[in-house]
């Protein structure tokens, strides 16, 4: 599995907004990615 392509930039804030540390992010399967991230955005809304 390769590692997420995303910018360093874009690592960190996914990083802060999860709660998530960098590394564990980084190695992350990108379907999980997705996931937790329309978690939020639903949260959010």
């Amino acid at each position: 599995m390769r590692p997420l392509q995303i910018s360093p930039e874009t690592a960190v804030k996914l990083a802060e907004k999860l709660n998530i540390p960098l590394e564990q992010l980084m190695h992350m399967p990108q379907h999980i990615l997705i996931q937790k991230l329309a978690e939020l955005d639903k949260e959010e809304k």
